[in-house]
């Protein structure tokens, strides 16, 4: 089934992104310290609107501590993070960094297992999520067909009465990302989202990555370097810390410095 791509065109109206050039992130000398060890070292880099980047490096490299300073989980001892050259993320807290348009899918996924497959992707959906509201609402016509579509992008069509808890792992992996595209992400932060799959649903995750970006900007973690290799426009390498390397991946492949410390020889 092909990827029903303008389910994620982005609204023209009221979008605060200006032109493709420019970064939506910004991250400048950033360094962290948790007692004694330095988990990042002056890290930058900048990631632009609609890119889709990946970060790969070895275990230790800093790629999570990379996403907690990115969605205000963990406060960096020093440097700056600004997203749409505007929000300056390490004042904010994670909810806010939410609401702003910054989407995050940690490595394991994380769903409502007892909750049907339908009522994850509306709890997901954006609006007002105070308990008051969340048990009044009702979903518009609109909503519902978001849904549907979201439901047939993701191949969870025939699920979608069925509870989350008993679907397959690659499944889970899918409705995750679709919980976050239902709220309308300019930024996605994806931790390991082929990890588990089977090889069509890995193959499948990357036609709906490509698909992905340039309505959104996408952040993939990731250790499998043939889905990096179908899906990256650029690659930040890590390692101790530190940004070792960037660029595509024909250049990262033939980095000195990447071949000696993660690729190997």
């Amino acid at each position: 089934m092909p990827v029903q791509a303008e389910l994620f065109t982005r609204p023209q109206s009221g979008d605060r992104f200006r032109s493709q050039t420019d970064p939506v992130l910004q991250l400048e000398e950033i360094n962290v310290n948790f007692d004694g060890f330095q988990a990042l070292t002056r890290l930058s880099m900048n990631i632009g609107v609609g890119e889709l980047r990946c970060v790969i490096g070895p275990n230790g490299a800093g790629k999570t501590t990379l996403m907690d300073v990115i969605t205000g989980k963990t406060r960096p001892d020093s440097g700056s993070a600004w997203f749409d050259q505007s929000l300056e993320l390490t004042r904010m807290d994670p909810v806010a960094i939410a609401r702003c348009g910054i989407g995050r899918k940690f490595q394991k996924p994380t769903v409502f297992e007892a909750l049907t497959v339908f009522e994850n992707l509306e709890i997901a959906m954006k609006g007002d999520k105070s308990l008051w509201a969340t048990l009044r609402a009702k979903l518009n016509s609109e909503q519902r067909d978001r849904i549907d579509e979201m439901l047939g992008t993701l191949r969870l069509g025939a699920e979608r009465n069925r509870r989350a808890g008993a679907l397959s792992h690659g499944q889970k992996q899918f409705l995750e990302i679709g919980m976050l595209l239902v709220q309308e992400p300019y930024l996605l932060l994806l931790d390991e989202p082929a990890a588990g799959m089977t090889d069509a649903e890995t193959e499948y995750s990357a036609e709906l990555f490509r698909s992905l970006a340039g309505r959104h900007s996408l952040m993939v973690v990731e250790h499998d370097m043939g889905f990096v290799e179908t899906i990256a426009d650029r690659v930040t390498v890590l390692h101790q810390g530190q940004v070792l390397a960037e660029g595509t991946l024909r250049e990262v492949q033939a980095n000195e410095q990447v071949i000696d410390v993660y690729l190997g020889r």
